[in-house]
């Protein structure tokens, strides 16, 4: 008997004493863990997603804006129904043609093997679906097929600035991130912050109306107004698409400044990409090649170099160039004229109304490569120009006190050296200027509910003299009127402009037959309301900018004197 008490005792002994182990277990070792899920039990979280903020154009017109749209899912132990049969009915509202069977069957087989997973609760199907194929989805009445809101950039010009905007992609964490142009440099600005929100629910999983409830409200992404003129946008976009079509053209960019504040006023470049659907397109075309792209500027660059000269003191405009009667012998190479045509005893501005290459390489001789730098270098060469746009290039001079002869003269025309389209505009924007360098900008505004904030122009230091300014820019004129390109000129207006062609470099030499045809200039030239630059990359039409880049950058800066309300002289 004493026995059987002995081990009932022992059992009961040991059950307690095992009752306590597991209480502790739960209590101290998981208790944090059972806590959670007890919480997790009559609790809700989730967040709450921040508006992104638009961007305008300077009128307050959109660029882009958010809209709403939606990711079709599916949660796989709810789903009822053949993942075959449920695949037929999802894809013809998923493609964009469901006449093409050869699409629908792709779309077909990929929903079905997103519903076939092994081992997944919960697959994706279908994102930025927008609200009307959502009811069509719905109206379907497939049990485990689900939606989640989600934002929705729209770009309601189409391609318009396509490269200049950027577009909305997702992070490696499936977050919204922007990319490219102003939503990538701004990115931070216009993603605002997210909120969050916690309440009870019951055992159903629906909220208890006096239960608990946390909130912290998500923050609206700020707006950007830029200083981005919607007409002289769209006037690029299209005029530069016709102009490369019309020259054979593989590319071409053109951007238009406001030269006394450094306003982007419009930024086009060709081919591009429709941002409301870039994932259709290949990554070489995201890059913006006004910022993004390098290139040898051919004559345009005399201007730059004519002018440091001009500043520096070592000639004057009636400088007589003393080896313009024929080629000129550079180390063991012979700069020859565009044209192979001479002009014994030109003036400095002859040189810059022919385009005379051997009197630039007189004009280089004069400054000497050293000044010559740091000319270059005050006038932006050789470093970014700071622009808000993500992606600029920096291509880098050649390093003080390394040049050689024939760099110094091959660079006086405008080969051997590289330079961005932003740069060189905005080098040419500080002679319009006056000799003072503006920063290109192109946001001019925050904007939010109820306020604004100004983003004051940076202007930077005096480059050149006024009064070499005011030289350089006679000189201009005159080669708008009577250098090559004097066929196309407006006659009346008071265009200061340079043409410009460049060889293009490939693997160590350059090509014969390709090139880079170039046209910059501003207007009117003793006030100016714009600097434009249009580059036509290797026109097949002809090879000279004379008879690509500047009637191209006449046609589109007719319409621009009509639009700024510039009237030609008597």
């Amino acid at each position: 008997m004493n026995v059987r008490v002995k081990l009932v005792t022992f059992f009961f002994i040991l059950s307690y004493l095992a009752l306590i182990g597991r209480l502790f277990y739960w209590q101290i070792v998981k208790g944090k863990v059972l806590a959670a899920q007890a919480q997790n039990q009559y609790q809700s979280e989730f967040t709450i997603n921040a508006p992104r903020g638009d961007i305008l154009a300077s009128d307050g017109t959109w660029f882009t804006a958010s809209g709403e749209s939606w990711l079709t899912y599916a949660s796989l132990p709810d789903l009822v129904g053949r993942p075959n049969t449920i695949a037929e009915k999802l894809a013809p509202l998923f493609v964009e043609d469901p006449e093409d069977h050869e699409l629908l069957f792709l779309e077909i087989d990929r929903i079905n093997s997103l519903l076939s997973r092994d081992g997944v609760v919960w697959v994706p199907l279908k994102r930025r679906v927008n609200s009307e194929t959502k009811q069509e989805i719905e109206e379907l009445e497939i049990k485990g097929i689900g939606f989640e809101k989600e934002e929705q950039r729209i770009y309601p010009e189409a391609s318009a600035a396509a490269q200049l905007l950027g577009f909305v992609g997702k992070d490696s964490e499936g977050n919204d991130k922007g990319y490219f142009g102003i939503e990538g440099f701004y990115d931070v600005v216009l993603s605002g912050k997210e909120g969050f929100k916690m309440r009870e629910k019951d055992a159903s999983g629906a909220p208890i109306l006096i239960g608990a409830t946390r909130e912290v409200s998500a923050v609206e992404g700020v707006n950007l107004v830029t200083h981005v003129d919607k007409y002289v946008q769209l006037t690029l976009d299209r005029k530069l698409k016709l102009g490369i079509e019309k020259y054979g053209a593989s590319g071409g960019v053109a951007i238009v400044m406001n030269p006394k504040n450094g306003a982007v006023l419009g930024m086009s470049s060709y081919p591009t990409y429709d941002p409301n659907s870039y994932w259709k397109f290949g990554d070489e075309l995201f890059n913006n090649p006004v910022i993004s792209s390098s290139f040898e500027p051919g004559s345009i660059f005399k201007v730059i170099v004519m002018a440091s000269a001009l500043d520096a003191g070592v000639v004057e405009p009636d400088t007589t160039c003393d080896m313009c009667n024929g080629p000129t012998k550079v180390d063991k190479y012979f700069i020859e004229t565009w044209n192979q045509v001479y002009y014994p005893d030109s003036t400095m501005k002859d040189v810059i109304i022919h385009s005379d290459n051997v009197g630039m390489v007189f004009v280089g001789n004069k400054l000497g490569s050293d000044k010559l730098y740091g000319y270059l270098q005050s006038f932006g060469f050789g470093a970014p120009t700071g622009i808000d746009l993500q992606g600029e290039a920096n291509p880098q001079l050649r390093s003080k006190g390394s040049w050689s002869q024939v760099d110094l003269a091959t660079a006086s025309f405008g080969q051997g050296v590289a330079v961005t389209p932003i740069q060189m505009i905005t080098s040419v924007a500080t002679i319009a200027n006056m000799g003072i360098k503006v920063l290109p900008q192109v946001v001019d505004k925050f904007a939010g509910e109820g306020w604004q904030e100004d983003i004051s122009p940076v202007t930077g230091d005096r480059v050149i003299s006024e009064k070499a300014s005011a030289q350089i820019t006679a000189m201009m004129a005159e080669a708008a009127k009577s250098g090559e390109a004097k066929w196309t000129y407006a006659r009346g207006f008071k265009v200061a402009g340079k043409t410009g062609t460049a060889q293009i470099p490939i693997e160590g030499h350059y090509d014969e037959e390709k090139t880079l045809a170039s046209f910059v200039g501003f207007a009117p030239y003793d006030d100016p309301s714009f600097v434009m630059l249009v580059t036509l990359r290797e026109p097949t039409s002809s090879p000279w900018a004379s008879e690509t880049a500047a009637p191209l950058w006449y046609d589109i800066a007719k319409d621009f004197f009509i639009y700024y309300g510039i009237q030609p002289e008597n």
